[in-house]
């Protein structure tokens, strides 16, 4: 056997050894992931999303589906304590806009969805800085910005992308008003 022969071997087993071991924890993992979003959570989701990212010249947030992809990350990679503070916040997102406007928030007239969040932005750094715990707009802030340009509309047709492995250009010259690169 020579050495080419050893190092594709070796190349094979360990990479099944590690696709199989992570498919398998993935599998478990998502037996144990709590799905109690409805269809109406979703497109709450998506409405604040779209709030937070709207679409202009480029697409905005439901066009990449990000309430859609928070659900699924929330029910697969949050705690439980994380879970509980997403799961009120987004009734406390619909409570707060009752409260203020006399209508759940996707009836809310655009201009009211940006007061709203607005306002929970600013409550949500206010918390943050006071008692360093996370406010429940925080949790959906990030994920709606990480939805969105993780996702295939927001890295394609929002950042520049080039696909992996790319080239190395330690002098790229750069324009004001370029967007930033996805990879």
């Amino acid at each position: 056997m020579n050495r080419r022969e050893l190092l594709k071997m070796i190349t094979v087993a360990t990479g099944a050894a590690l696709v199989g071991g992570n498919s398998l924890l993935a599998f478990s993992a998502s037996d144990e992931c709590d799905r109690s979003f409805s269809a109406e959570d979703v497109q709450r989701l998506d409405e604040l999303a779209e709030t937070i990212l709207p679409r202009t010249d480029t697409p905005g947030a439901k066009d990449a589906e990000v309430g859609a992809f928070m659900t699924v990350f929330v029910s697969a990679c949050y705690t439980p304590e994380e879970r509980s503070l997403f799961h009120q916040g987004l009734a406390q997102l619909d409570a707060r806009s009752r409260a203020a406007y006399e209508r759940g928030f996707l009836n809310l007239e655009s201009e009211q969805r940006r007061d709203l969040i607005a306002e929970l932005d600013r409550e949500a750094r206010a918390q943050v800085e006071a008692s360093g715990e996370p406010h429940y707009f925080t949790l959906m802030k990030q994920l709606t910005l990480f939805g969105f340009f993780t996702s295939e509309v927001g890295a394609t047709e929002v950042l520049r992308y080039e696909a992996v492995p790319g080239r190395y250009d330690g002098c790229m010259p750069y324009e004001e008003g370029e967007p930033a690169w996805a990879t």
